[in-house]
């Protein structure tokens, strides 16, 4: 009975695989349409990529990263020429492109459609949420708890921490009110400041904008502006103060100078949807979300602060991460619920 059982299981295997070959075999290259920022922005694009490139090696597939100059201002174009070049699958990383594709793929109903990071309607369009409102909710907890305490080097005597988004879009703005209500439920008085880069892909002007920051009283500056959050990096180095990574571990790009990094898994959901694709299952008209249930996001390891952040914090936080779950905590969350009071 138990070689039997042995015999069966392989046999299943084997044809799973020969299946998920014959399917990929005539299966369209996929393209990943990057974003803002660029490859080498160390963030978004970054771990997309290394999802991308672990899909396609494990799938079979062929595809391909697709870069611009202007990503935005040739958004349509871009699109509309991968779906015209023979690509199947047509994820893009920017934000800008979901009203474009939302009318572009029902030109191309034998293409399949990949958006992140808000919903949109289409049969052959797959939209991919995260809940980075939750993530960012746990660092602005840590920060806040942080940010109190004096005897942690770097550390000073305001309660003063802030937030550098790219660009002022909900896309952004989902990460730091998730950032400030977090901060606000540890401590009410602790002071937020908000910034804007306008850019993705200037270190030099997010270097400039993270040490007015901390001239003006920050002791922790959270980065949500992709290749210019590198340079916001640079700054808590040289300042001798704290910077938050975002979307990829961050962290050892200035050992013990990022607090934490609030991982975004959009290597985890790239790599996912190419399995989909690959196997025929892509999900159409769904919206895939990725939240702290399912580790979609988190925050880091903390390898290189966790022995400077008191335990009773990590403990919080924690505890905090699995209120959230259990639905004891509400998040808000600017892509569903419009714009808070405590926002302006």
């Amino acid at each position: 009975m138990r070689k039997s059982n042995i015999l069966a299981g392989t046999l299943a295997i084997l044809l799973t695989s020969i299946t998920t070959l014959a399917l990929t075999a005539d299966m369209k290259p996929a393209a990943l349409i990057i974003a803002q920022g660029g490859l080498g922005d160390g963030s978004w694009n970054d771990a997309a990529i290394a999802g991308f490139d672990a899909g396609l090696k494990k799938n079979g597939l062929e595809g391909r990263p697709i870069e611009s100059k202007d990503v935005v201002g040739q958004g349509e174009e871009i699109m509309r020429r991968a779906a015209d070049g023979g690509f199947g699958l047509v994820i893009s990383l920017e934000w800008l492109h979901g009203e474009p594709m939302e009318k572009l793929a029902p030109d191309y109903p034998d293409t399949d459609w990949v958006i992140m990071n808000q919903t949109r309607k289409g049969d052959n369009l797959a939209s991919i949420v995260f809940a980075e409102h939750e993530g960012s909710y746990l660092a602005g907890a840590l920060a806040a708890m942080v940010t109190a305490d004096t005897s942690i080097k770097g550390i000073n005597d305001d309660l003063v921490i802030g937030v550098i988004g790219g660009v002022k879009a909900p896309g952004i703005d989902k990460f730091i009110v998730g950032y400030i209500q977090g901060a606000k439920s540890v401590n009410q008085d602790t002071d937020v400041k908000v910034a804007y880069s306008d850019s993705f892909g200037d270190p030099a002007k997010g270097q400039q904008m993270a040490k007015a920051m901390f001239d003006d009283g920050a002791d922790i500056v959270f980065q949500v502006a992709g290749g210019t959050g590198i340079g916001i990096i640079q700054a808590a180095k040289s300042e001798g103060h704290f910077a938050i990574g975002v979307d990829s571990d961050q962290d050892g790009m200035a050992p013990g100078h990022v607090l934490t990094s609030m991982l975004k898994r959009v290597d985890v959901a790239v790599e996912g949807i190419l399995d989909k694709y690959a196997t025929g299952q892509f999900p159409g008209g769904q919206v895939v979300e990725f939240d702290l249930a399912q580790n979609g996001v988190a925050l880091s390891e903390m390898t290189f602060t966790k022995d400077i952040i008191p335990g009773a914090y990590l403990d919080k936080v924690a505890q905090i991460k699995s209120d959230i779950i259990d639905g004891k905590i509400d998040v808000w969350d600017v892509s569903t619920q419009g714009y808070p009071d405590f926002f302006q």
